[in-house]
């Protein structure tokens, strides 16, 4: 029987013998010429992939522009990254299990394309723009996976791989793989007035969690395996304006506060410290945007929970304060990984004025 197997991802697995077949789908020319992309119009849904019967995706490449291609000094949509959504739908679901910007998918927000690697999600040369997924996702009655445009002037070329393998069925217990994007803008904070730089920053108290910023809120059983981060610092002064502070708390199966999973800070659950503004990338952790001067502009920074899966049975609330005791009021978004058995919890995503980047 062909099927996902006993198999790893080291380099002492593969000299086992598999029995799975290798496909692909992928934007190359039908003419046989070299137009080897799509051309997605604005309002447009493009279907990437519909494949029958049981399988594994494995692998993900792509690579977008839009038509003037950055010869035109004010494209009319920059921030096309935000404007196309990624979508995925396991086993002929109606509610997709993956519903998320195409440019955060990868590993980096704010519409942005930055070099870094990880161990599920890379952004290569040039300039990041190639965009790579190592995540498998299992699916044992098919997969479809479609990227809609809420572009209103350009047409974007798109060209892909997904690579899968095919199997005669799919084992039990196997979770599907699913991803959200979310976001606050702005947190809700509190007003500073009458409060020192260092009362503000790293006064108060937050007992119960409440107030947090949500990264997660997912039923069934499963388990998170990770997140991308992205802050826009909105403070504006010239005092010490570090963003983070925040503690990371992820409520299992509906436990009261404190959570088993209470952490001490933003960069301290990123595996970083000291407010850190150097960009890093590792295996499961990193920073790929570390903002600009004090902690000013672009913030994206990554946690995959690759060796250490968040296992829920019920539920999981994966938070994050937005600053100490939740005081600042950022631009903050997330994406969040993981895999669970179906039904999952439907869930939407932000209409495109609410998902693009501030400007300025």
């Amino acid at each position: 029987m062909s099927g996902y197997g006993d198999f790893g991802s080291s380099l002492r697995d593969l000299p086992r013998l598999r029995n799975s077949r290798r496909k692909r789908a992928s934007s190359w020319d039908r003419s046989g010429g070299n137009d080897d992309r799509l051309h997605v119009e604005p309002g447009a849904t493009a279907t990437l992939a519909e494949i029958g019967g049981a399988g594994s995706i494995n692998h993900i490449w792509v690579t977008i522009a839009n038509a003037s291609m950055g010869r035109t000094p004010a494209a009319p949509e920059p921030d096309f990254l935000r404007r196309l959504v990624l979508k995925m739908y396991w086993d002929g679901e109606e509610e997709p299990s993956v519903l998320v910007p195409v440019g955060d998918f990868f590993g980096v927000g704010h519409a942005r394309t930055r070099n870094f690697v990880s161990a599920p999600l890379q952004m290569s040369p040039e300039d990041g723009k190639s965009f790579n997924s190592f995540f498998h996702m299992p699916f044992a009655r098919g997969a479809r996976i479609e990227v809609t445009s809420e572009m209103e002037h350009e047409e974007v070329l798109f060209y892909y791989y997904i690579d899968y393998e095919e199997f005669d069925e799919l084992e039990e217990g196997l979770g599907r793989f699913h991803a959200q994007w979310r976001r606050e803008n702005p947190t809700d904070g509190v007003d500073e007035t009458d409060q020192t730089n260092e009362e503000f920053l790293f006064g108060g108290e937050n007992v119960g969690g409440e107030g947090n910023y949500t990264i997660l809120e997912a039923e069934g059983k499963g388990h998170y395996v990770g997140c991308v981060l992205n802050v826009r610092n909105l403070r504006e002064t010239g005092q010490w304006n570090w963003y983070g502070e925040g503690d990371d708390m992820i409520f299992i199966d509906g436990e009261e506060w404190p959570p088993s999973l209470h952490g001490t800070g933003t960069e301290d659950y990123f595996n970083t410290a000291w407010c850190p503004q150097q960009g890093y990338s590792a295996p499961y952790h990193g920073i790929t945007l570390g903002g600009g001067d004090n902690w000013s502009g672009h913030v994206s920074l990554y946690r995959f929970h690759v060796e250490d899966p968040v296992t829920f049975e019920r539920s999981v609330s994966v938070t994050i304060e937005h600053g100490h005791a939740n005081k600042r009021s950022d631009d903050v978004s997330s994406v969040a990984y993981w895999y669970q058995a179906e039904p999952h919890k439907p869930f939407s995503i932000p209409s495109v004025e609410e998902r693009v980047p501030r400007q300025g």
